[in-house]
C-alpha cells in the first residue's frame, strides 16, 4: 500500500519559483467508472481557491506525487482530474473503511495543491461461503441456550455493502445470533433453542442465507447439515466466553499469548479435553499463532508486525474425547502492540532520486524538490521530524503530507556548482530512531556573466610599410558561464579612420580574437589609430563587452628627400650671381623636403662633383657660398652636383645639378637685391615686345600690298623641332635658308591650331606640322607666324605642342628653342636680341 503511495515521477527541475501557496481539495467518485470519466475540475477549483493561474499558458499544472498514477490523473492543459481506467475499490482498498488517492500538484504559477480523491464502494459484489456446506454434530444432551460459532461469510465490499446479518431456514429447534468481531465484520452462531432427542430424529437440514446491506441486498447461501449424536453426559466449559491478550509485535517464535483452559468433570476420555482453532480462522492467523492442543497454550509462530495488522481473533474449541461430545468455544482477541521498530523512510520525488538541479537565478523562496518522509509506526513511534543539515543555502518547509526544499540563498554556479544536502528524520520513539538521505542538488548555468577581456586597453606598434594581412596582436575575452552562454566571439565596432570604415584597416578572427591588417600603414598619413573590439557570448539574451585597441604606426625611412629650391628643370637648375661677387656671396640656398620625421625626416646637405673649389654649402640649412671671387678671365658658367641625404638607418638621398652662370658685374647696390635684377628682366622683355610689336605691324601692311595676286598665303610657323639635348655655349647664327613660310591649306589638312603673332608678347607657341615653302607674300589681313628651325634637327620633335608663358617673376620658365637648341629663360631677352637682327632683312626681303 505504501509503496503505491510513493512513486518516482517527474523531477520539479522547473519549479524554481516559490510555492506562494497551499491548498487541499477533497473529491469522491465511485469505483467501476469508465476510463476517461471527469472527476473534477481541479483549475477551476483551484482558481477559486485563490491560485494565480495563468490561462495563457498551456500546461496548467504539473503532478509531482500521485500515489495511484494507473487509476487517475490531471489534464496538464485543461486542469481536469480524470480517471485512466476501471477502479475497482475492492481490489485497491480491500475491505478498508476509507479507501483515498492522494495527489500533490503544482501549478503553472508554482502553488502548491494536495487532492484527496476517495473511491466510493458499488455494491458489486454478493456474500458467499468458503463451503458449500456447513456440517455439524451435536449431542442430544446439548442442552437450549448452546451457542455453535457458523463459518463465516466474506464479501469484498466494505461498510454497509459487506455481509450485514444471515438468515436460517425457519424451525423451531435452531436459532442464529449475529454478532461483531473486532474488524466490523459479522459472523453467526447457531443457538439450540430446544432439547434434542436423537431417537426422535437424528438428522436436520437448513439454509443459512448472508445478507449484505445494499437496496436490494446482494445474498448468498450455504447449506447446514445437522446430526445429533448420542450423549455424552458432562461437556467441557471455558470459564469466559472471550479472552482479550495484548503481545509485543516482533515477538520471537514460541512467545506464549494465552493458556486457555476449558474443565470436563468426566473421567477417562469424556474427561479429556483437546483444543484447536475453529470457525472462521483465516490462513494468516493460523501462521502468526498456535494452539497447543492438550495445554490449550496460545503461542506465537510468526513475525508479528504491528504495521501489517494489530488485531487478531481467534476462535478456540475445547472438545472431549468421549462419544457424543459437545463442543465448548470461547474467542480470544490478540492486541499487537506497537514498538518503534521502524525508521522513518525518506523519499526524493524526483526523476534522479541522487540528484536535482537547479538554476543559478532562482530566487530565495524557490522549490527545487519535494520530499515525503513516513513512518510505519504509530503514535510517537510515528510522528517524525525533519531537518536539513549543513549550512547550505536551502531550507526545508514541511507540510501535512510532503516537504519541500526552497532556495534559502543566492546561488552562483561560478563559485559552487553543486552541494550535498543530507535529510535528517527523527521520530518520537523510545529509543528514538533515525534515518539520513543525501542527494547532490547541481547548480545549472545561466548566462549572467559578460565576457571579460584581459586588459580594457590593448596597444601594438606596428612599422609602416607592413605587409597586407599582417598579424598584430590578439585580444582575449573570457566568460565564466557554460556551453553558449560561455562561448565567446569578436567583432570590430564600426568606426571610422581618416573617414574611411575601419574594417578596410583591420579585420578581427570571430573564435581566436587574433587582429590582422588588411593595408599597408603609412606613417606620413596616419600615425595611430584606435577602435573597439566587442566580445559576445553565445547565450539568450547574448551578453557582450569592449576593450579599445591602439594601433602605433612607426615611421620606416621610405621618402627620399625632394629638392625644392632652387627650382629644378630636369634635375637641373641655373643660377646667375654677378661675376664681382665677393668671397661669402650667397648664391642660393638648397631646401629639400623629406616627409619622414625624426631622423629619418632630417635632411643635411653636400656637394659631391663639380667645381667645388669656388663654392661651399652649409650643410644644415643649404646656403651655397662662393669661396673666391671671379675676375673677367674667369669662366662664364660652373657646374656642381649637391646632394640632399636624409639619418635614417639607410640613408636616402636625392642629388641636383646647379648651374651657376656670371653676370655682367653690378655696382654693389644692384647686386645685393633681387628686385633690381627682376626689373632689368621686365625692362628686356618690355623691349622685346615693342620690337616684335613694329615688326608685326610691318609685315601686316606689306601682306595687305600683296593682295592682290592670285594665290594668298597665310604666314604660318615652321616645324618646330625639340630635341633633349645638352645646352651649348655656342651661339649659332641663323640663315635665310632656317625660316619657311606655310601655305594657308596646310592648316586643314594637317589640322593645326593657329596663333596670332601678336600673341608672342606674351607666350611662344610651337607647332608641328608638315615643313612647306611659300611664295614671299601673304594676306595683310592673315597673321604672321614664324618658325625657326633647322634643317638638321627639322625631324627630331614631330607632333608635339609646347605653351609657355612668358614672366619673368615666375619660378619655372619656359626655354626658348632656335635651331634646336633650347635657351634658358633667364637669358630669352638677351637672345631674342640676337636673333631679331637677322630676321629684319629676310622679312623686309
Amino acid at each position: 500500500m505504501e509503496s503505491l503511495l510513493l512513486p518516482v515521477l517527474l523531477l520539479l527541475a522547473v519549479l524554481w519559483t516559490q510555492a506562494a501557496a497551499l491548498i487541499n481539495l477533497k473529491y469522491s467518485v465511485e469505483e467501476e467508472q469508465r476510463a476517461g470519466t471527469v472527476i473534477a475540475n481541479v483549475a477551476k477549483d483551484a482558481r477559486e481557491a485563490g491560485f494565480a493561474l495563468d490561462p495563457r499558458q498551456a500546461s496548467a499544472f504539473r503532478v509531482v506525487s500521485n500515489s495511484a498514477p494507473h487509476l487517475v490523473d490531471i489534464n496538464p492543459s485543461s486542469g481536469l482530474l480524470v480517471t485512466k481506467q476501471k477502479i475497482d475499490r475492492d481490489l485497491l482498498c480491500r475491505q478498508s473503511p476509507k479507501c483515498i488517492i492522494s495527489l500533490e500538484v503544482m501549478s503553472s504559477s508554482m502553488e502548491i495543491c494536495v487532492i484527496k480523491v476517495e473511491i466510493k464502494d458499488l455494491n458489486d459484489n454478493a456474500p458467499s461461503f468458503p463451503a458449500a456446506q456447513i456440517e455439524l454434530e451435536i449431542s442430544e444432551a446439548a442442552s437450549p441456550g448452546t451457542r455453535i460459532p457458523l463459518d463465516s461469510a466474506y464479501d469484498p465490499d466494505s461498510g454497509s455493502f459487506g455481509v450485514q446479518t444471515y438468515e436460517l431456514t425457519p424451525n423451531e429447534l435452531f436459532g442464529l445470533e449475529i454478532k461483531t468481531r473486532g474488524d466490523g465484520s459479522r459472523f453467526a452462531e447457531l443457538v439450540v433453542e430446544k432439547s434434542l432427542d436423537r431417537e426422535t430424529q437424528s438428522h436436520y437440514s437448513f439454509r443459512i442465507t448472508a445478507l449484505d446491506g445494499g437496496d436490494p441486498p446482494h445474498l448468498g447461501t450455504v447449506g447446514l447439515s445437522i446430526k445429533v449424536t448420542d450423549s455424552n453426559d458432562n461437556n467441557p466449559v471455558f470459564g469466559e466466553s472471550t479472552y482479550s491478550v495484548s503481545v509485543p509485535e516482533n515477538s520471537p517464535p514460541n512467545t506464549p499469548v494465552i493458556r486457555l483452559n476449558a474443565t470436563d468433570p468426566d473421567e477417562g476420555t469424556n474427561g479429556q479435553v483437546v483444543y484447536s482453532f475453529y470457525g472462521y480462522v483465516n490462513d494468516r492467523t493460523r501462521e502468526l499463532f498456535q494452539i497447543d492442543p492438550h495445554s490449550g497454550l496460545v503461542t506465537v509462530t510468526g513475525a508479528l508486525d504491528y504495521e501489517e495488522g494489530h488485531v487478531y481473533e481467534l476462535d478456540v474449541q475445547a472438545k472431549d474425547l468421549g462419544p457424543n461430545s459437545i463442543p465448548a468455544h470461547c474467542k480470544v482477541t490478540v492486541s499487537v502492540l506497537d514498538t518503534n521498530d521502524n525508521p522513518p523512510v525518506i523519499n526524493l520525488l524526483s526523476v534522479n532520486s541522487e540528484l536535482v538541479e537547479v538554476s543559478e537565478s532562482a530566487p530565495p523562496g524557490y522549490v527545487i524538490a519535494l520530499v515525503r518522509v513516513s513512518d510505519r509506526d504509530s503514535g510517537l513511534n510515528g510522528r517524525v521530524q525533519c531537518r536539513l543539515l549543513g549550512n547550505v543555502p536551502f531550507r526545508l518547509q514541511e507540510y501535512e503530507s510532503f516537504s519541500t526544499i526552497l532556495v534559502d540563498g543566492r546561488l552562483d554556479r561560478e563559485q559552487h556548482d553543486q552541494y550535498n544536502l543530507t535529510i535528517q528524520a527523527r521520530d518520537g520513539g523510545v529509543p528514538m530512531l533515525q534515518s539520513a538521505k543525501s542527494f547532490t542538488v547541481r547548480i545549472t548555468d545561466e548566462n549572467d556573466n559578460h565576457p571579460h577581456f584581459s586588459k580594457p586597453y590593448y596597444q601594438v606598434i606596428v612599422q609602416e610599410n607592413n605587409t597586407p594581412g599582417a598579424y598584430l596582436l590578439s585580444v582575449s575575452a573570457r566568460d565564466p558561464d557554460l556551453g553558449l552562454n560561455g562561448s565567446v566571439s569578436y567583432q570590430i565596432v564600426p568606426s571610422q579612420v581618416r573617414d574611411m570604415p575601419v574594417f578596410t584597416y583591420v579585420s578581427i578572427n570571430p573564435n581566436s580574437g587574433d587582429i590582422y591588417a588588411l593595408r599597408s600603414f603609412n606613417h606620413e598619413q596616419t600615425k595611430a589609430f584606435e577602435f573597439k573590439v566587442l566580445a559576445k557570448d553565445g547565450g539568450l539574451p547574448s551578453l557582450q563587452s569592449n576593450a579599445t585597441v591602439r594601433v602605433i604606426i612607426l615611421d620606416v625611412n621610405d621618402n627620399t628627400p625632394v629638392i625644392t629650391a632652387p627650382p629644378l628643370i630636369n634635375g637641373t637648375a641655373e643660377v646667375y650671381i654677378p661675376r664681382n661677387s665677393g668671397i661669402g656671396y650667397l648664391v642660393t640656398v638648397v631646401k629639400a623636403d623629406d616627409y619622414d620625421e625624426g631622423e629619418n625626416g632630417r635632411v643635411t646637405y653636400d656637394m659631391t662633383e663639380g667645381d667645388r673649389g669656388f663654392f661651399e654649402i652649409d650643410q644644415i640649412n643649404g646656403e651655397v657660398r662662393t669661396t673666391r671671387t671671379f675676375s673677367e678671365s674667369s669662366k662664364a658658367s660652373y657646374e656642381l652636383i649637391v646632394v640632399a641625404h636624409d639619418h635614417g638607418k639607410t640613408s636616402l638621398s636625392a642629388s641636383a645639378l646647379v648651374l651657376i652662370y656670371l653676370s655682367p658685374a653690378l655696382d654693389a647696390q644692384e647686386s645685393m637685391g633681387s628686385v633690381n635684377l627682376s626689373l632689368i628682366f621686365i625692362i628686356a622683355l618690355g623691349s622685346i615686345a615693342g620690337i616684335l610689336f613694329v615688326t608685326m605691324i610691318f609685315v601686316a601692311i606689306k601682306c595687305k600690298r600683296d593682295n592682290k595676286e592670285i594665290r594668298t598665303y597665310n604666314c604660318r610657323i615652321a616645324e618646330y623641332s625639340y630635341g633633349h639635348q645638352k645646352k651649348s655655349s655656342k651661339k649659332k647664327k641663323i640663315s635665310k635658308n632656317d625660316i619657311r613660310l606655310v601655305p594657308r591649306d596646310v592648316e586643314e589638312t594637317d589640322k593645326m591650331n593657329v596663333v596670332s603673332c601678336s600673341s608672342l608678347t606674351s607666350s611662344l607657341n610651337y607647332f608641328d606640322y608638315h615643313q612647306q615653302t611659300l611664295p614671299l607674300g601673304c594676306r595683310r589681313s592673315e597673321s604672321t607666324f614664324l618658325n625657326v628651325e633647322n634643317q638638321n634637327t627639322r625631324n627630331t620633335s614631330a607632333n608635339h605642342i609646347y605653351h609657355h608663358s612668358f614672366n619673368s617673376q615666375g619660378p619655372q620658365q619656359p626655354d626658348l628653342i632656335i635651331n634646336g637648341m633650347p635657351l634658358p629663360e633667364v637669358s630669352v631677352a638677351k637672345r631674342l636680341c640676337e636673333v631679331l637682327p637677322g630676321l629684319y632683312p629676310l622679312l623686309l626681303a
